[in-house]
């Protein structure tokens, strides 16, 4: 039915939506980082048979530095993004429910700007980090994207221990887990993290 590339979302997330999405039953979704929209459609497919659903997805299609020439991840970006649109228009013509399906093409930084000057804070249930794996990339989107989820709402970090494979050495800045540490270590007051597998990182908003 849809058109994948990759197992990524099945190797990596699909066991532990299976185990939180049934718990928290979100209706507002935000997730940054779409690529061919395997996860957007498994939302749709499995949380619009009960009620409507409304998913905010950002993605410039520009790729990362894994997109790079020698990197492990398809370079042809347009392809990638045509497939996102197919799938998800799939998904979407199927659903029981009412599914509204926002597309941000955009920086995430830009998009998540837009959706706190929009004001979207406190709105969504639950957010996907899955964009640029560089630090300080990583570390603006879990700082924007926690000001838009809820009080209760449950935000994840894709790829928490993936490193970038492109040099013969690991670039620290270049990895995920150093800007995610840096912020569950400034906002431990406002969160807690879920006992879940540590390739991802799960955690529950508090507080504001």
């Amino acid at each position: 039915m849809y058109s994948f590339t990759n197992d990524w979302f099945e190797k990596t997330a699909l066991a532990n939506w299976v185990k939180v999405l049934p718990e928290i039953r979100p209706s507002r979704i935000l997730e940054i980082g779409s690529f061919e929209g395997a996860s957007t459609c498994y939302l749709i497919d499995t949380l619009a048979t009960t009620g409507p659903l409304e998913i905010h997805c950002i993605d410039n299609w520009d790729g990362g530095i894994e997109h790079q020439e020698g990197g492990t991840a398809p370079s042809d970006m347009r392809s990638v993004e045509l497939r996102f649109k197919s799938n998800t228009e799939k998904a979407q013509s199927n659903a029981v429910r009412q599914v509204t399906l926002q597309v941000h093409k955009n920086s995430s930084h830009r998009a998540l700007a837009r959706l706190v000057a929009d004001g979207k804070e406190n709105y969504f249930d639950f957010i996907y980090i899955d964009g640029s794996h560089q630090a300080p990339d990583v570390l603006c989107d879990a700082v924007l994207a926690f000001k838009l989820l809820k009080v209760g709402g449950v935000m994840a970090f894709d790829d928490y221990l993936w490193t970038n494979e492109l040099t013969s050495k690991v670039e620290i800045l270049n990895c995920p887990k150093p800007a995610i540490d840096a912020f569950v270590n400034i906002h431990f007051q406002k969160l807690r993290v879920l006992n879940m597998p540590l390739y991802q990182l799960y955690l529950q908003k508090l507080s504001d």
